[in-house]
């Protein structure tokens, strides 16, 4: 099974489950729930002191939504040291959920152009983080900040992050056990009304 349907999507990350493409075998697409899982609790995302001094200068424009599929396509592209894990079936099936208002990216523009950004999965009180990319310096990372700003204005209470990567723990990310972000996915449930856009 290459193409994950969009039921089959929604209805795995209520359930704290995710995909993910092997690149080594045709792109088959396993499922994965990770013990421990990494998530952003709110109360305690650091900026550090030089990027908040970039985004004080303005050296970015954050868009959303203005080009999704080019935000999941340059995540997807080769990077030294870096495994493959987006499939062209992913791309397709990711498209489609945010056609339907279920997935977004946050994205940074510099002189017109696309420079860096991340995108995941909205369901009501949580968003997915699914990955991100950089083609300027901070750029990703003024997508992460502005993502962690916007979720905790429209009253998000998950930002689940997967798996934990040096870059992310310098934000302040940290591992649970998965029983303790099940009961967090639960809440996040529960939550009625929380968009991530207005439509």
């Amino acid at each position: 099974m290459k193409r994950p349907t969009v039921e089959m999507l929604l209805s795995a990350y209520s359930q704290g489950i995710f995909p993910m493409a092997h690149e080594d075998e045709d792109w088959e697409v396993y499922w994965y729930a990770p013990d421990p899982r990494a998530i952003f609790p709110f109360d305690e995302f650091h900026v550090p002191r030089s990027l908040a001094k970039t985004i004080r200068q303005g050296k970015f424009e954050v868009r959303v939504d203005h080009d999704f599929e080019a935000v999941m396509r340059e995540c997807a592209a080769p990077r030294p040291g870096q495994g493959l894990w987006i499939s062209e079936q992913l791309i397709e099936a990711y498209v489609e959920l945010h056609e339907l208002g279920f997935a977004h990216s946050v994205e940074t523009w510099q002189d017109g152009k696309l420079v860096g950004g991340l995108y995941g999965v909205s369901l009501r009180g949580l968003f997915a983080g699914e990955s991100m990319f950089s083609r300027v310096a901070d750029a990703s990372k003024v997508a992460l900040v502005y993502l962690v700003e916007r979720l905790q204005e429209r009253r998000f209470t998950l930002l689940d992050t997967q798996f934990m990567t040096d870059h992310l723990k310098r934000f302040g990310a940290r591992e649970i056990p998965r029983e303790e972000y099940e009961e967090l996915l639960e809440v996040a449930m529960a939550q009625v009304g929380v968009k991530f856009v207005d439509r």
